[in-house]
């Protein structure tokens, strides 16, 4: 995730406190360099960035120093090309006229960048958002006026992402929204533009929202918005908005786990475009497919997600996969893996000492390594073989959530192109993940409520709903500091069903393959007075038989695991709040464990 601002003054001044300020704002957002633009009005443009925090990089770079008309501050957090000053934005056309950042993903950046190379643009970096300014200059350089460029470009650029970008001897700045958040101010003399309000609100509160498909001109008196496919100017009048500071950060949620629940439509689209176009895919499939045997390897929730990958490859490409848990992985394998071997090494920061650990082993025995992960440039992306990134933007709620569900459609997308299987399922998750959310808030409010005061429960799935079974019961652990243990439906029997007494609250999660045998397990603890709760698609088998049931969309058979974590992240969620505890910073927890 990145985040962008641009800001059109009357007059020229000294930009760089704002510009500074600015990305302070957008800081909470996750990101890795930051770089600021001043387009001055000797037709030159001044730009600085690099690697580093805001503060730091400001100050070493003089950013506060910097004057002009329009200026634009950029917080990146890498996707495509590593952290780098050449990658850091924003970016310069060839001829160093026109300069501009996004936020977002390119996911046909590659091909862009080969065919600017041949059409004799200078390119400087590997980072998607100077593909969106040469996009640009293509059609500038054609004569069309900026805002024919940039509906042109918006044709050759494939994605979800925003941009903004002014050329010298214009007075003006354009930005265009294509799937991530923009947002515009108006003030006394000066206009701006964002990625959200957060950066906006200390400046001026009248705002208008872009809509996917909008461009934003903006000159120091006012905006104007245009449509993309028409051209022709869209009236819309400027909002004031009311909310505080912090409110505005969190997207209007009273959490941000909340608001990173939410978000997991969205960033599993963006995944599964990126993963469509990503050049990472075909190295990184050739190294899992030739693999004598394959380790699945994380901790926490990034196992859970192992434990869902194993079941994907042995169901969708015949192949074997052992999921481990990092810190045992020396123990159990450390001695007997090799050369032939394939480890696929999961952690969401790419920092987590444990998987760490277990990659310098399989390095010791030269076996082959490779990695999902959040943060491009961290360290088990730069040990790995070949990697995939997550797509996630900045989870800053502790328990995690989105990471866990890209985690899991990475395996999924593993899976089925090791099997050479038809993927068109996979298209349709962000629809159904958004279908149940919208479901499973109103359903689970009651049953957050009446689970309240317990101190102890079991949640239990079954094959594909195994590991989605042990992440709803992880969560619940994290931040209600309630007892839940998550276990095969099938085990309970073996043991634990003595804990069931009149009332005693189970979860279930069958899913749609495996009802018969989840029935059984249900009437273990019906019989026995305990209430058993399912989180389930409709099905007249499961409603005969439980006391409560959570509804799912249909999906396919693979796809109903993602939609099930959704109602279980909710109910940690609300049990959280209803018990007084912060869901976002739990105590003890750390969101990234960096010692053994």
């Amino acid at each position: 995730m990145c985040g962008i601002f641009g800001i059109v003054t009357r007059e020229e001044r000294t930009l760089g406190p704002v510009l500074i300020e600015a990305g302070r704002r957008l800081a909470y957002r996750g990101y890795d360099s930051v770089g600021c633009a001043v387009l001055c009005d000797d037709g030159t443009i001044d730009l600085r960035k690099d690697v580093g925090r805001v503060e730091e990089v400001a100050e070493r770079l003089g950013f506060a120093e910097m004057r002009g008309r329009r200026g634009i501050t950029q917080l990146r957090w890498a996707t495509f090309g590593a952290p780098s000053r050449t990658n850091a934005q924003p970016h310069l056309d060839s001829e160093g006229r026109m300069v501009g950042a996004h936020n977002g993903n390119v996911v046909n950046n590659v091909e862009l960048r080969e065919r600017f190379i041949a059409e004799g643009m200078t390119v400087r970096s590997t980072n998607d958002g100077e593909s969106c300014v040469h996009a640009v200059e293509r059609y500038r350089r054609a004569g069309d006026d900026m805002v024919t460029a940039i509906r042109k470009a918006a044709n050759d650029l494939h994605g979800d992402y925003a941009f903004v970008i002014g050329e010298a001897g214009d007075d003006r700045l354009y930005a265009i929204k294509m799937g991530s958040g923009l947002v515009a101010g108006i003030g006394d003399g000066f206009t701006c533009v964002s990625s959200d309000l957060p950066s906006i609100l200390p400046l001026t509160r009248r705002v208008i929202r872009l809509n996917d498909g909008e461009i934003a001109v903006l000159d120091a008196d006012g905006v104007t918005v245009v449509g993309v496919e028409t051209g022709e100017t869209v009236h819309r009048e400027p909002e004031l908005v009311e909310d505080d500071m912090e409110t505005a950060e969190k997207g209007g949620f009273p959490h941000f786990m909340l608001k990173e629940i939410h978000e997991q439509p969205k960033v599993a689209g963006d995944l599964l475009h990126l993963l469509g176009e990503s050049k990472h895919v075909v190295p990184f499939l050739e190294m899992a497919g030739r693999a004598r045997h394959l380790y699945l390897v994380g901790c926490g929730t990034s196992h859970h997600a192992c434990l869902e990958g194993a079941v994907y490859l042995n169901r969708l490409a015949g192949r074997s996969a052992t999921p481990v848990l990092a810190p045992q992985f020396i123990a159990q394998y450390g001695a007997s893996v090799g050369p032939e071997d394939v480890g696929i090494f999961v952690s969401q920061s790419g920092e987590t000492k444990d998987v760490l650990n277990a990659v310098e082993a399989a390095r010791a025995r030269g076996m082959g390594v490779l990695a999902l992960a959040n943060v491009l440039g961290s360290t088990l992306m730069n040990a790995a073989d070949h990697y995939l990134p997550l797509a996630c933007g900045y989870e800053i709620s502790v328990p995690a959530t989105k990471t866990f569900t890209n985690q899991v459609i990475a395996f999924l997308f593993i899976a089925h192109r090791l099997g050479n299987r038809d993927a068109d399922c996979l298209a349709r998750i962000p629809a159904l993940l958004e279908a149940a959310i919208e479901r499973a808030l109103p359903q689970v409010e009651a049953i957050a409520r009446e689970l309240a005061d317990r101190e102890d429960l079991y949640c239990l799935g079954y094959g594909l709903t195994f590991g989605i079974a042990l992440e709803g019961a992880l969560k619940l652990k994290e931040i209600t500091y309630a007892h839940c243990e998550g276990m095969l439906s099938t085990e309970f029997k073996h043991g634990p069903l003595s804990a069931v007494t009149e009332g005693y609250p189970v979860l279930f999660v069958p899913g749609p393959e495996d009802v018969p045998v989840m029935i059984s397990a249900i009437n273990e603890v019906t019989c026995r007075g305990g209430r058993a709760i399912c989180i389930a698609e409709p099905d007249p088998r499961i409603e005969a038989n439980a006391d409560h049931v959570v509804e799912l969309p249909a999906a396919p058979p693979e796809v109903n695991p993602l939609l099930a974590v959704v109602p279980l992240q909710l109910l940690a969620y609300r049990l959280s709040v209803l018990r007084g505890h912060d869901p976002d910073f739990p105590r003890n927890l750390s969101k990234t464990l960096t010692v053994d």
